[in-house]
């Protein structure tokens, strides 16, 4: 794994308090095509209630059927289904007979109510089974609302976290204009996984084979960073909407699963308190650790983080660096995404569109300052966050608030691939 930090600032004056950004750079080796690619184990989890009934299960159906084409022999596969009631059409297992297993996924039909946590806790026990050593993938499909079980969001996010100490990572595709956004994207979120908006029933194909991609190009599993606090430091926070637990000293971060030549942005501010001694002063450590996917080797290497403390008028002519502070704004606007989505879902529009339009106005100031590395992007998400403010006013609320969460997740998660939507 070839990781860079950079700090917007590497200077700050004696005895007086400050902040700084820590951007971490994450790239993902290339995979090794003259190596043998390690079985992988994926479970779909497929919501079959009534409203799938008709063009949406027959897509699905359509979209497990071609990844089964694309799995070895050696995969492990399977198959869950959820209406009321959860069943498990195909066991877990090895795919030696692909024939009976494309029989079983024609032979599905409609069902009723929608106990999502039933079926995602059944798949997340059928992978486990079969998992080897490395980690599996559960994608759970679904174009409704949890009501039947567990219909928490936090609940929900909380058993794909568990799924995910154990190496399995969820992630989620959502079906059609009515299903809720914010529960899939608690179990995307705690399962360290993706989630995808496919508003037709066909873009769930394109959505599920996104994720076989992803797994069979894995070349980095179980990877996280734990972030600690040096010296006087007592405040670190993360930008990035991924999952975070408390470990005594600091928290550690779930990064998930990473494929061949994959690229991440991590973004960190640490609030720096006033220190008397000057020179260097180590203010943070980072701690980062994957597993490579196919020897299954654990690596991990420490990364900690330096601010030179100087007098305060040499501090008062330093320059922040571009890249960090642009990755900043850019994940402000990440944030005010997320705002503009729940007035969305309170039926707030005008809310909403005031939201985007501010997020965009911010981009738009910052233009001149950003990166250059960086400026096409931020051009494309200022013009991104004035259309969404005006589809925020004129198009279906449902639309936009799930294209933005799906958009949102994205790019404050991976900043890679491509919208959904």
């Amino acid at each position: 794994m070839n990781f860079s930090t950079r700090l917007d600032l590497d200077i700050v004056a004696v005895e007086a308090e400050d902040e700084v950004s820590v951007l971490l750079e994450l790239t993902a080796p290339e995979a090794d095509s003259a190596q043998t690619r390690a079985p992988a184990a994926l479970e779909i989890v497929l919501d079959r209630s009534g409203s799938m009934s008709g063009d949406r299960l027959e897509a699905a159906k359509r979209a497990i059927e071609a990844l089964i084409d694309r799995l070895d022999p050696t995969d492990s596969f399977g198959l869950v289904l959820f209406d009321e009631d959860v069943h498990v059409a195909v066991p877990a297992g090895r795919l030696t007979d692909k024939a009976a297993v494309r029989q079983l996924v024609r032979g599905i039909s409609p069902g009723g109510m929608t106990n999502l946590s039933g079926g995602l806790m059944r798949g997340l026990q059928e992978v486990r089974r079969v998992q080897a050593e490395g980690s599996a993938t559960v994608v759970l499909l679904s174009d409704g609302h949890a009501n039947h079980g567990v219909t928490a969001a936090a609940d929900l996010g909380t058993i794909a976290a568990g799924g995910r100490a154990k190496g399995v990572t969820t992630s989620t595709v959502g079906i059609g204009l009515d299903y809720d956004e914010s529960l899939l994207a608690a179990v995307s979120n705690g399962g360290a996984g993706n989630a995808h908006f496919a508003e037709e029933a066909d873009a769930a194909g394109a959505a599920v084979a996104s994720e076989v991609d992803g797994l069979l190009e894995q070349v980095a599993q179980a990877c996280s960073l734990t972030v600690r606090p040096t010296g006087a430091v007592d405040a670190v926070r993360l930008f990035n909407d991924l999952p975070v637990v408390g470990i005594e000293g600091g928290f550690m971060v779930e990064l998930g699963d990473f494929h061949s030549g994959e690229e991440r942005k991590l973004l960190l501010t640490i609030d720096v308190p006033a220190m008397s001694a000057l020179g260097l002063a180590e203010i943070c450590s980072l701690e980062l650790q994957w597993v490579d996917a196919a020897k299954l080797d654990t690596h991990m290497v420490t990364i900690p983080v330096h601010v030179n403390v100087v007098p305060g008028d040499q501090a008062a002519g330093r320059i922040a660096n571009p890249t960090v502070r642009t990755e900043v704004a850019f994940q402000a606007a990440q944030r005010s995404k997320r705002e503009a989505a729940e007035a969305l879902r309170r039926g707030d529009a005008a809310m909403a569109a005031g939201l985007y339009g501010s997020a965009g106005s911010a981009l738009r100031d910052f233009g001149p300052m950003a990166a250059t590395e960086m400026s096409a992007e931020m051009a494309a998400e200022a013009e991104l966050l004035s259309d969404l403010s005006l589809r925020a006013s004129h198009d279906d609320p449902r639309r936009v608030a799930k294209f933005t969460e799906a958009d949102r997740h994205r790019k404050a998660r991976r900043r890679g691939g491509h919208p959904d939507a």
